[in-house]
């Protein structure tokens, strides 16, 4: 006989207080009863939350999972189809048509020839912050401009709109606006988009966008790749920046050992990608029965795959919730995993490994300038986890 199943009502929605980089406590408990529970969706619509590492793993491997937007049964309405290019919400063959052209495009090595590059802005953000200082937001000093500038550059988004287009995908993707604000950013990112495509049809330069324009997909399609490049390439990252020094600046001795040992650094952005997974929860509806964990999920079912408990899985990691930038334990899922692993998870490390590095290496004093717990954090609702703010200071 199976073992009583455990039942999570909602997706809780706050942080333990004291605990800004643990999941929710619920979900942790969850975990702790077994690897995948009952779970009612927001809309009443009975699904599955599934916490652990293995099970994770194997439902983002399994085409017998969906990722179709259309197919969420999560609410008590149906889901429009994704918009043409917003692949992360299709699957096969339509998943192929948008990711393939780019893939080339985001390589190790091509990413790695960036790196010259990557060095020059995180140089002339700390130079700007320095000159400023001695005190800072590091969100807007660092995190934001870092990411933003290279995905921009990397699309061809002109220098004098970056500022106007971070503040639109700011707007939609930090979770707590009203539903007014994120209607009207998300149509002006629309409308940019549109203008952009044009333009790179009609004067196309060494960008990425110019060369996707040179093909047969559509300016809708286009319009829809760009969104997901744009708002992935900046948003995921600029949070893992701020919400990594967090972390550092509260595990002194972890912070202590980066800097003693830079050569630590891969191993460390490994680890902090692992301990706090700001890109949180996905979901995947069942195409057909499929057993997971000894449970039949139904045809049609919704599943929420929990990346941040996956990742603190103490069958998989030990000592999960021990930040420890010498750990080796890899294969961690804040990336995903399968058809639709990050795209641009090696452009991501690069940056982190860059970003971090210059940012300890030029401030050896850096410090909280508020109460750890005064500072502002992302609301859970928030599609990618983060700080809205990190207050910094240092000797001078």
């Amino acid at each position: 006989m199976s073992e009583p199943l455990h039942t999570v009502t909602t997706l809780p929605t706050e942080r333990q207080t004291g605990c800004p980089f643990d999941p929710p406590a619920e979900l942790i408990d969850a975990r702790g009863h077994g690897p995948i529970s009952r779970h009612t969706h927001l809309g009443g619509k009975p699904g599955w939350l599934i916490t652990g590492y293995d099970l994770v793993r194997s439902v983002l491997a399994d085409s017998r999972f969906s990722s179709r937007k259309e197919l969420m049964n999560v609410v008590d309405f149906e889901l429009p189809p994704a918009p043409p290019g917003e692949f992360l919400l299709m699957d096969e063959p339509q998943h192929s048509r948008y990711r393939k052209p780019l893939v080339g495009k985001f390589t190790a090595r091509r990413m790695r020839l960036l790196t010259d590059r990557i060095e020059q802005i995180t140089t002339a953000c700390l130079d700007a912050m320095e000159g400023a200082g001695p005190s800072a937001d590091l969100v807007t000093a660092f995190a934001k401009p870092i990411p933003t500038i290279i995905i921009c550059e990397l699309l061809g988004v002109p220098y004098e709109d970056r500022d106007s287009f971070q503040e639109q995908i700011d707007t939609f993707m930090s979770g707590g606006t009203s539903d007014e604000e994120l209607i009207a950013a998300y149509t002006a990112t629309q409308e940019y988009l549109a203008q952009l495509v044009a333009a790179k049809r009609a004067n196309p330069t060494d960008d990425v966008l110019s060369e996707l324009a040179d093909s047969d997909l559509t300016d809708e399609e286009l319009k829809g790749i760009s969104l997901i490049l744009l708002a992935a390439g900046f948003d995921t990252t600029a949070n893992m920046l701020s919400l990594g020094t967090f972390a550092l600046l509260r595990n002194p001795a972890q912070m202590a050992a980066l800097r003693a040992d830079p050569a630590l650094i891969d191993q460390a952005v490994e680890e902090l990608l692992r301990y706090l997974s700001v890109a949180k929860t996905f979901h995947r509806t069942a195409l057909e029965d499929v057993e997971v964990g000894g449970r039949t999920i139904t045809a049609g079912t919704t599943v929420v795959l929990s990346y941040n408990t996956a990742n603190r899985d103490p069958e998989r990691f030990p000592d999960p919730h021990r930040l420890d930038v010498h750990r080796q334990d890899g294969g961690h899922l804040a990336f995903g995993h399968g058809i639709h692993l990050c795209l641009g998870a090696q452009l991501a490390r690069i940056e982190m490994r860059v970003a971090f590095s210059a940012l300890l290496a030029r401030f050896p004093t850096l410090r909280l300038a508020v109460p750890a717990e005064d500072v502002a954090l992302r609301p859970e609702t928030a599609d990618i986890y983060g700080v809205k703010s990190l207050p910094v200071t240092w000797d001078v």
